[in-house]
């Protein structure tokens, strides 16, 4: 192998020193949600691993993913994740253009048939043969079809992307679709959010550069370290919830006291992110924290779920009968729902380890 092509060796030409490297290591680690025992043997695995390349299609989008991923903080893991991959084709980032942005593209994938990683933002019209978006000419479908054939893996950035997200609302006049429904014999992972948190975004690329696989992931295949556990689960606000205590409205004694916001449409209850604990702009809040109801964005469907500020009927939440009896029943109730939440956090963390654990074997 080439040293000059190690991920490593690429680190260590930026000035990042071996303790900068183990540090790099240890954010992995964390990004990941694996213990730290886990360090040396990533370490090990990141010494030895070459760039992958990486080809980025952008669909039916708004460009939000990109900004999303741009415009995290630097000097950061999510510099150095970018760094460590060869980005071979993104028509929004790239200095090419035309002609010569697609030969990079088809040279990309000449070059790395089999092994690149395929990233796609933006949903994939496919209504009157996917004529409403096209790329030199090219439909979205047909250049998703023709680049798919040669990739290693697909990620799926953004709402749009994982579920067909605005393009796919009612009444959805492209018949825009995810990328799922169009490719069906490569390994997926959904990165769902409208748009992503940037650091789901790399971890989930740190991920594939350890261990040369996708982490593990839920029934929607979004990775179950960032989407395992309901914003709901993590937030702040939960033991007012707990207690019953609710904001009325957008300004009343209970929202500046920051009292629950269920009863203003707050989606957290049946929204699987990492908003609540990695949060957005260098960790410095995220809408619940700014006084807004979630909106659900990384859901399947959100656009249509009947209205952003309508509070969700407690039955019909995925909060379960644990949860609903901890509001009438207080501080009892609260003790049972945390055992039942402990339990199925710790579930999901044995599964990941399991399977990273495995990804790491010789």
């Amino acid at each position: 192998m080439n040293q000059e092509d190690t991920i490593a060796a690429l680190l260590a030409r930026q000035g990042v020193s071996r303790r900068g490297f183990l540090k790099f290591c240890t954010s992995l680690a964390s990004l990941m949600a694996l213990p730290p025992a886990m360090v040396p043997m990533i370490a090990q695995a990141l010494e030895k691993a070459r760039r992958p390349s990486v080809i980025w299609l952008s669909f039916q989008e708004c460009t939000g993913c990109t900004e999303s991923l741009t415009r995290s903080h630097t000097p950061s893991v999510e510099s150095l994740i970018l760094d460590a991959v060869s980005l071979d084709y993104h028509h929004t980032l790239q200095a090419a253009a035309g002609t010569a942005a697609e030969a990079a593209r088809v040279q990309a994938m000449e070059q790395a048939y089999g092994k690149y990683l395929l990233i796609v933002d933006g949903s994939v019209p496919l209504k009157d043969n996917g004529v409403y978006s096209t790329i030199a000419g090219i439909s979205n479908v047909s250049m998703l079809q023709e680049v798919a054939k040669g990739a290693a893996a697909i990620i799926a950035v953004g709402t749009c992307a994982a579920y067909g997200g605005i393009g796919h609302a009612q009444p959805n006049p492209t018949g825009a679709e995810p990328v799922t429904a169009v490719i069906h014999d490569k390994p997926i992972v959904n990165i769902p959010g409208c748009p992503p948190i940037p650091v789901v975004i790399t971890g989930v690329l740190a991920h594939y550069l350890t261990f040369g696989t996708l982490p593990a992931l839920d029934k929607l295949h979004r990775p179950l370290s960032f989407y395992g556990d309901t914003i709901h689960d993590r937030c702040y606000r939960r033991p007012f919830y707990d207690q019953g205590k609710f904001a009325k409205t957008f300004d009343d004694a209970g929202a500046r006291n920051g009292w629950c916001l269920y009863e203003l449409g707050c989606k957290g209850p049946v929204t699987h992110n990492a908003c609540a604990t990695e949060k957005w702009n260098n960790g410095v809040s995220f809408p619940i924290q700014s006084g807004h109801p979630c909106l659900g964005c990384s859901e399947p469907d959100f656009w249509d779920g009947g209205g952003f500020y309508r509070p969700l009927p407690a039955p019909e939440t995925n909060i379960g009968k644990v949860a609903v009896a901890a509001v009438a029943a207080g501080v009892a109730g609260g003790v049972a729902f945390g055992l039942y939440d402990h339990q199925k956090r710790k579930k999901a963390a044995r599964q990941h380890e399991k399977i990273t654990t495995k990804d790491m074997a010789p």
